[in-house]
């Protein structure tokens, strides 16, 4: 099959979704929908080049999107499955196992690298209303979109702002230089030593393997996370609903390694 590679997705592409709310902030989500899949689809491998189907299995609905080998004629395919939304159940799965699929195909794949992304309650309209039971549930009607957003030739985000709807700042990851980093905002920076890449690369595959040896994680590094949660003021709830982790103590390595490379690119809180 030809070396196509997937481009990044450019700010424009990725919308933002509150995922937890206190009286004294909010937690975002980066993610795209799958007309952005449809459309890379068609720019990288051309309309006839790709195609989907979907299957139920166990009550579970999948989607395969297969991709055409110019070279061999075949078709190549991968499938994963999707979850149900609130609303309109087939239709939610079907689109939720189509974007899960297509994130096997690397589309979007670097919003797995973003930080956590926190906004303090003064720069957000968060109200709440008291339910029977006295209980505040807090909600905001702030929208929020990605204006900027940059990577490294890792492939992972380096830099990131975010506005609400008045096209004020709310959220900002400054990167740490230009000389070897992609920007999208529509346009591609100076890429940096391929040499050095390459050796990062193979830095972050020895450490991958070595991570996912592990089945769990250890007091020593629970007590880490704890401790990066506390500089940033992320809360430990956040973290779960963000990696759907039922036990934070029973989460493998690799998963860790994901959560605290997060953390560490995430503000303090006096910082922020």
């Amino acid at each position: 099959m030809e070396q196509n590679l997937i481009r990044l997705l450019k700010a424009d592409e990725i919308e933002c979704r509150v995922s937890v709310i206190k009286e004294n902030g909010l937690s975002l989500l980066l993610y795209k929908d799958a007309r952005v899949d449809q459309k890379i689809l068609d720019e990288t491998f051309g309309i006839f080049g790709w195609k989907r189907s979907h299957q139920s299995i166990e009550g579970n609905l999948y989607c395969t999107v297969e991709i055409l080998d110019k070279e061999t004629g075949e078709w190549v395919a991968k499938q994963d499955v999707g979850t149900t939304g609130y609303a309109e159940k087939e239709k939610s799965q079907a689109s939720d196992s189509f974007k899960r699929a297509c994130f096997n195909w690397g589309i979007g794949r670097e919003l797995y690298t973003a930080p956590f992304i926190w906004i303090p309650a003064g720069k957000a309209s968060i109200m709440y209303k008291e339910e029977q039971n006295k209980v505040k549930r807090f909600y905001c009607n702030d929208h929020f979109s990605v204006s900027s957003i940059s990577y490294n030739d890792d492939r992972e985000i380096s830099g990131l702002v975010v506005v609400n709807d008045s096209g004020h700042t709310v959220y900002e990851l400054k990167e740490k230089g230009v000389d070897d980093t992609i920007v999208r905002k529509g346009t591609v920076g100076a890429r940096g030593n391929k040499a050095e890449t390459e050796k990062k690369q193979a830095q972050r595959n020895t450490a991958g393997k070595a991570q996912k040896d592990s089945a769990s994680i250890s007091k020593e590094q629970m007590d880490s996370l704890q401790a990066e949660l506390n500089r940033t003021g992320v809360t430990m709830e956040t973290v779960q609903s963000r990696y759907q982790i039922k036990e934070p103590g029973a989460m493998n390595a690799e998963l860790y390694g994901r959560v605290m490379s997060a953390l560490k690119r995430t503000k303090s809180t006096e910082a922020a």
